[in-house]
């Protein structure tokens, strides 16, 4: 080893919290004061932050650069399809198609049943597509409008809309989380699918309770005037308005059923979407391409129209794109320097059971995301600290990747300054804090799985037994997929387990 590299060290727990409470601290600030500030500059800031910091611990300038450009190029393909998805949004609104689920879901919707069903629909969709960014840029578009001309707190229905696109998003095996979430914890990828039900599943259901309450509250206030005239407004302004123009939703699924990939699909999609408007809106081929370009832009004396159509293009989404390259590239850098090894990796030394496994690794994923400021980190690193620890007390490799997407891919879209909270906040037009008391999915979700497991609910053993939510023991199927070595190694912990006398009770309740 180079004396170089001898030098180079971890940091220490004040090193290596340094940056994260800068840019905390700044953040904090801005929504508290209400300075109106975007993240873009704190976030570049905390990334000089980390730099010092890693160059005290023996790193060089050209190490923690290619850190965070590494981490940048891990994350180009997400970040064409942001531009694209700029496209598709576009398109969409130009042909007609995102008008026409406000025009004929204002006529199909009432309050009694409109955030349950969006959160349902969503959810279903969110499982076609693989995508909740998709379903944010299409279906959550139309739905604020709908919703808003109902009288709904545009917060709320950003909230249904998560909810449901994020737990779509999570079962569906199209998604790149969940399969980044299998592959971290070197599990089936179905494994992993059929896991999420334990968990997920009784989520969402008491989710869709809640807005369903929410829902009814609104019944005795509804006043159709703005409805009707967004119809009337929207009816004026497109040549054609028709069944027809659905099409293009319904080709949405048509390609995730087909697996087409992420890109091809977006750029299909939004072609498909200029056909439309050539066809039957009597746009013209340059209107196509400016409209891809900038977005598309109507003028009306209708405010909430005005809302609904000037949007998309390539050029909305450069405010999310430039966030999401140095938030991704700060989390490269604090992954370089060690920062979350340093102040989490002594928490798994005190971990005997696995309620406090699930609860630290939830915990690290989460705090993963919301410092480093990336949903792939969120999974990763967590993954690669605990999935030892995992096997020595028997548990199943899903139940890792279980608790990484419950503490993981659903706490992302509600922290402003990651990606994907940035990307919602975009979409929707709803600021990420305001939206964020109304994910209840997102929310009851970790809470529900840590709660359940606090009694023994919901346990994931090696051989594929598990723990119903009453912590009653069940036959399983079979075990989930793992490595060989790790296998080996969960089932041996599992045997010596239950031959100690303290596990004889649970033995006896098996059903």
């Amino acid at each position: 080893m180079s004396e170089k590299n001898k030098r180079v060290r971890l940091p220490n727990k004040v090193e290596a919290i340094i940056p994260i409470v800068f840019l905390l601290t700044v953040m904090i600030t801005n929504y508290a004061l209400g300075w109106g500030l975007d993240p873009h500059i704190p976030v570049t800031l905390s990334c000089g932050v980390a730099m010092i910091i890693g160059k005290l611990c023996g790193y060089n300038y050209k190490e923690m650069l290619a850190s965070g450009l590494e981490a940048v190029n891990q994350s180009l393909e997400a970040i064409i399809i942001i531009l694209l998805v700029g496209c598709l949004i576009g398109s969409f609104t130009a042909c007609g198609t995102i008008p026409a689920v406000v025009y004929y879901g204002l006529k199909l919707f009432t309050p009694a049943i409109f955030l349950p069903f969006v959160t349902i629909l969503c959810a279903v969709v969110g499982i076609a597509l693989g995508s909740a960014w998709t379903v944010s840029a299409t279906l959550g578009i139309a739905f604020m409008a709908i919703g808003t001309t109902m009288g709904l707190n545009p917060a709320l229905i950003a909230g249904a809309v998560l909810s449901g696109a994020c737990c779509g998003d999570k079962f569906s095996p199209l998604s790149d989380s969940t399969n980044l979430a299998a592959g971290s914890a070197q599990t089936g990828l179905f494994d992993h699918v059929a896991a999420m039900i334990t968990t997920t599943l009784p989520s969402l259901i008491m989710a869709i309770i809640i807005f369903a309450f929410f829902s009814l509250s609104k019944v005795e206030t509804y006043d159709p005037t703005l409805a009707n005239e967004l119809s009337a407004a929207i009816v004026e302004h497109y040549t054609y308005m028709s069944p027809i123009l659905l099409v293009p939703i319904l080709l949405i699924i048509v390609v995730a059923v087909i697996k087409m990939p992420a890109i091809p699909s977006v750029v299909l999609l939004s072609l498909v979407g200029c056909a439309f408007a050539l066809i039957f809106q009597g746009a013209g081929i340059a209107d196509c391409i400016r409209m891809l370009h900038y977005g598309y832009e109507a003028e009306s004396g209708n405010a909430l129209f005005t809302k609904l159509v000037n949007r998309g293009g390539m050029d909305s989404m450069l405010w999310t794109n430039n966030l999401v390259i140095v938030a991704v590239a700060f989390g490269g850098i604090l992954q370089k320097i060690g920062s979350v090894e340093s102040l989490l990796g002594g928490l798994i030394k005190k971990v005997k059971t696995p309620f406090q496994l699930v609860v630290v690794t939830v915990t690290t994923s989460m705090f993963c995301i919301t410092t480093m400021c990336d949903q792939y980190l969120g999974l990763i690193i967590p993954a690669s600290m605990y999935k030892d620890n995992f096997d020595e007390m028997g548990l199943g490799r899903n139940m890792l990747s279980r608790t990484l997407e419950d503490g993981g891919t659903l706490w992302s879209p509600l922290i402003p300054w990651s990606s994907c909270g940035a990307y919602h906040a975009a979409v929707l037009g709803v600021p990420t804090l305001s939206y964020l008391p109304y994910c209840f999915m997102n929310i009851i979700n970790p809470i529900y799985a840590i709660v359940t497991l606090s009694w023994g609910g919901n346990i994931l053993y090696a051989d594929g037994s598990r723990t119903n939510i009453f912590g009653k023991l069940k036959k399983g199927r079979g075990p989930a997929e793992a490595p060989e070595e790790a296998y080996e190694k969960a089932m041996k912990a599992l045997a010596k387990i239950r031959s100690a006398e303290n596990y004889n009770s649970l033995q006896k309740k098996t059903i």
